[in-house]
């Protein structure tokens, strides 16, 4: 997770809670590894983020493809 390098970018870290200083401190440890971070607001917001996770394991455990991949928001 430390300086990803993707073709396209640094990858997005999303983030969300309710503890403004506990994100502040987050945000800066991620963007510390080389990520970009994008506050998705309050704890609400996991429900929406944590799926994320599934997605990003399907070609892992279908194909047993690990290799590096990550998520990009893109404005």
């Amino acid at each position: 997770m430390v300086d990803p390098h993707f073709a396209g970018g640094k990858p997005t870290m999303f983030v969300c809670g309710n503890d403004e200083a506990a994100k502040k401190t987050v945000a800066a440890l991620v963007q510390d590894f080389g990520w970009e971070v994008a506050d998705m607001g309050q704890v609400e917001a996991a429900r929406a983020i944590e799926p994320l996770c599934m997605l990003w394991c399907i070609p892992g455990i279908a194909r047993g493809d690990w290799s590096p991949h990550a998520f990009k928001l893109l404005r």
